[in-house]
């Protein structure tokens, strides 16, 4: 009988240790969302600014290092580097407080930039080695929650210390906990071996043309990369720009919309996150191209949840006591988990296709685009878009902007989930007798 992991109770140990990092590097990259409103207010920027500077440059930085980055981490100690990364990122965040004007906190901002492009490829690449092929969904469930709880306690708290003590007390108070976390990381976590379910290590020493050359020839790995450039493009836009949407249109404070976003949205991805795994292990059973089937589903049923959100009249809301909560929140309530079911079954997709000594690599040319689109021009789109509007909507432009993007984007990336089936089913199987025939 195949055992469940590599090392026991010690894969699971380290499996918590890198979800709790992937959270940190979460709560650093996307606390830019809740603090949106009173940064701009105090530089006296527009939103297209804000756009660049929560999303451009970040991913600029993040891109250009990434992939030179994960080449080290396919030969050198995995744990190790994240750990270290962890710490650099954890200390510009927190620097980001002490910024006196717009140049230097995009300054900060791309000191987190640099020292996130070393996280999380090689972090999947550990869960991968870390679990058999059978259980990855789950540990990649697992991994993926650490964005949720990112955004549960990055918008939340960060909310909630931004409405008390001002946003640069948010930055200095959500960035230093991860310094100890990576130092619990290097000194506690297990390295696993790399290639053990496959049999083989490969040859990591290989030239980088080679692999872009035959990533390029996969089919598969072109249409789920296209699928999550969509994905991206409109989560990091989701992520950044509603919690201005809801201080807009429906008036609430940072503290409640950070509450909306953190608490409701975050334990509904996370829930999302969870069952995608579940599903697309238990699914793959009887066809392995569930892994790709379940992504799509979510994106379908993602799509009229979005649309009900960002379209729902301001002032119909709940009072809970003292506290006005908008009804489109149940909308955004549903659209949390469904729009969280990629994840998880993409990167078990992903470490199935790739051999063992690529996959950090690989991972990071898929994360290149998701970054570069996604977290570079998704908060800049919706907020270009949100200027453009406000002729037409005034207030209203970014829930315009918003729903144009979200419905454009979910739609696209339907189509690429549903392209991606029957080239996955053929390679999957070409990789698998592959494997077997190296040992």
């Amino acid at each position: 009988m195949q055992p469940t992991s590599a090392h026991g109770w010690r894969s699971h140990y380290t499996l918590v240790l890198l979800m709790l990092v992937y959270m940190m590097s979460f709560i650093d990259r996307q606390i830019m969302g809740i603090l949106m409103e009173p940064i701009k207010r105090e530089f006296q920027v527009s939103d297209t600014a804000m756009g660049v500077l929560s999303g451009l440059t970040f991913a600029l930085f993040y891109t250009a290092l990434s992939i030179p980055f994960s080449r080290y981490a396919d030969r050198a100690n995995r744990r190790n580097f994240v750990a270290w990364c962890c710490a650099a990122w954890s200390a510009m965040t927190a620097l980001c407080g002490a910024a006196t004007g717009y140049w230097s906190l995009a300054l900060a901002r791309v000191g987190v930039a640099v020292g996130e492009a070393g996280g999380t490829a090689p972090s999947l690449s550990m869960v991968a080695d870390h679990y058999p092929p059978a259980r990855r969904g789950r540990a990649m469930g697992v991994f993926w929650l650490g964005p949720q709880l990112g955004i549960l306690l990055g918008l939340t708290l960060g909310g909630w210390i931004a409405q008390n003590y001002g946003w640069r007390a948010a930055f200095v108070w959500m960035g230093l906990p991860g310094v100890a976390l990576a130092l619990l990381l290097r000194y506690t976590a297990t390295e696993p071996g790399r290639g053990r379910w496959e049999g083989t290590s490969g040859d990591a020493k290989e030239p980088i043309g080679v692999l872009m050359r035959d990533l390029m020839a996969s089919c598969a790995f072109k249409r789920i990369t296209l699928a999550g450039l969509m994905m991206g493009l409109a989560g990091y836009g989701i992520g950044i720009w509603t919690p201005a949407f809801l201080v807009r249109s429906h008036g609430m404070s940072l503290q409640g919309a950070g509450a909306v976003m953190g608490l409701l949205g975050g334990l509904m991805a996370g829930c999302g996150a969870l069952f995608s795994g579940w599903l697309c292990d238990v699914l793959a059973k009887r066809d392995a191209r569930w892994r790709v089937g379940v992504p799509a589903l979510g994106c379908a049923f993602s799509l009229p949840f979005a649309l009900a959100f960002y379209t729902w009249p301001a002032g119909d809301v709940w009072m809970l006591g003292s506290f006005a909560v908008p009804k489109a929140v149940a909308f955004y309530m549903g659209f949390g988990i469904t729009a969280a079911w990629w994840t998880a079954p993409v990167y078990t997709v992903l470490a199935d296709l790739v051999p063992a000594h690529r996959r950090a690599t690989a991972i990071s040319v898929f994360n290149l685009g998701l970054t570069m689109v996604g977290a570079g021009l998704g908060p800049l789109m919706v907020g270009m878009f949100s200027d453009a509007l406000v002729p037409q909507f005034g207030q209203e432009a970014l829930r315009w902007a918003l729903a144009i993007c979200v419905v454009a984007c979910y739609g696209m990336g339907l189509m690429a989930f549903l392209a991606t089936l029957q080239p996955y089913g053929r390679e999957r199987q070409a990789a698998a007798a592959l494997a077997v025939s190296a040992r």
